[in-house]
């Protein structure tokens, strides 16, 4: 389990048994589109095949081959790219293309490095996120050991007898300690004060407390 490891490597790194250095790195993940592109092509390249090699097909003709959204970006792409003659007849510019698209995909997704341009334009078409990979560094540490040995932890009357046979742990003197409840007013004293307030806000005046009978 990954939590399990986490924590012995933090553990063993407490007592100074491992040194560990944190290694965080950023990459490229497909989205759900991605996938989809990766396993059937762009749109782009969908309606491209989709248009014959000779002559044209009308605009709803092509539509009814293809799904909705395909249509509506590979008309988008397809265009963009100058790969067909858009209008109310559809034919292609170019014989052959090559789906680039797909191609960097699959390159993220077997985690080939892609260049940052690449890396820019399907970001910009959302077909990639981003994901951030965490792990360790792992490398003997002073008190490494084959195995490890048993530390005292608290300062118990039978740990400090026998101080010379044990090892303790180090303490970490710049660990914050358990936060302080501070003090509340008792409940009297806090209706006291709020008569107070309500006959200060009268008009009343506060007469000096060694003096509790005027004449």
């Amino acid at each position: 389990d990954h939590n399990e490891v986490v924590n012995v490597i933090k553990s063993l790194h407490g007592f100074r048994y491992i040194d560990v250095q944190d290694i965080k790195r950023e990459t490229w993940v497909l989205t759900d589109e991605g996938k989809k592109y990766a396993a059937e092509g762009t749109p782009e390249i969908q309606l491209f095949l989709a248009v014959p090699e000779e002559g044209s097909i009308s605009k709803d003709e092509l539509q009814k081959k293809l799904a909705p959204s395909v249509f509506k970006i590979g008309c988008s792409q397809a265009g963009k790219n100058k790969w067909v003659e858009m209008g109310k007849q559809v034919s292609r510019k170019v014989q052959h293309v090559e789906d680039k698209v797909k191609a960097l995909l699959l390159q993220i997704q077997e985690g080939k490095d892609v260049d940052k341009d690449g890396i820019n334009s399907l970001k910009a078409r959302k077909l990639i996120a981003p994901q951030i990979w965490k792990g360790y560094s792992v490398k003997k540490g002073p008190n490494f050991a084959p195995e490890r040995k048993k530390v005292a932890t608290d300062l118990t009357r039978e740990n400090l007898q026998n101080w010379k046979e044990l090892e303790f742990k180090e303490y970490n003197f710049n660990a914050k300690g358990a936060p302080l409840e501070a003090g509340h007013l008792h409940p009297l004293l806090k209706v006291r004060k709020q008569f107070k307030d309500i006959f200060v806000q009268m008009g009343f005046e506060e007469m000096p407390t060694n003096n509790f009978v005027e004449s």
